[in-house]
This record gives C-alpha cells, sequence and structure tokens, in this order.
C-alpha cells in the first residue's frame, strides 16, 4: 500500500503563512507527479499546483506568484508554501500522487485532506 499523510493547516490571519507538507510511505518506487488539490466550501474538488519528477511546476493562476510547491525525493516528501494567504483560499488541502510501486502497478493517491482557513 501507499500512504500520504498531509500536515501544517491551520488558522491564519489574511496576509500571513502556512506551510503544508504530504509524506508519502509505504512500498514506493518511485513518484511521479505530486500535486496539491484544494476544495472550498460548497465547492469543487480544483488543482493548486502541480510539480513532476523533473521539478517543472505549474500552478492555478489563483496562487501564482504566494504559493510554492517543492518536493524532497530523498524523504518522499511534498511542500507547499503559502504567503500572502486571503480567505478565499480557506479549504481542504489534498495531497495527490502518482507512485510507482515495487510491484509494477501505478496509481494514484490522495491524502485524507487538512484544512486551511484564513480569516480576514
Amino acid at each position: 500500500q501507499v500512504q500520504l499523510v498531509e500536515s501544517g493547516g491551520g488558522l491564519v490571519q489574511a496576509g500571513g503563512s502556512l506551510r503544508l507538507s504530504c509524506a508519502a510511505s509505504g512500498s514506493i518506487f518511485s513518484i511521479n507527479s505530486m500535486a496539491w488539490y484544494r476544495q472550498p466550501p460548497g465547492k469543487q474538488r480544483e488543482l493548486v499546483a502541480v510539480i513532476n519528477s523533473g521539478d517543472n511546476r505549474n500552478y492555478a493562476d489563483s496562487v501564482k506568484g504566494r504559493f510554492t510547491i517543492s518536493r524532497d525525493n530523498a524523504k518522499n516528501t511534498m511542500y507547499l508554501q503559502m504567503n500572502s494567504l486571503k480567505p478565499e483560499d480557506t479549504a481542504v488541502y489534498y495531497c495527490n500522487a502518482v507512485v510507482v510501486r515495487y510491484s509494477g502497478h501505478m496509481g494514484d493517491y490522495w491524502g485524507q485532506g487538512t484544512q486551511v482557513t484564513v480569516s480576514s
């Protein structure tokens, strides 16, 4: 199995910063792309940022210049540095990874989510 565990969410005032982490563990041979998604209250889940194995990064327009995605391949861990937070960033943030297992199986895995709340 593969597990993804997010941490670092919480309550912050507008203009503040948070850093989310996503640690992957289990039967992992390699990790292809990793991504952060979020689901605001009453809305659909949306892509926030993605980083592939070649360290290429893409961001949603709404977070460009404020959020930075990174990964530590040695630790199978991904991060999301969130600066200049706005109330509209309030959401449950989910970690996603495309993982190749030692069995050769490639799968799409999700974390349980971490709540980020930005107060005005």
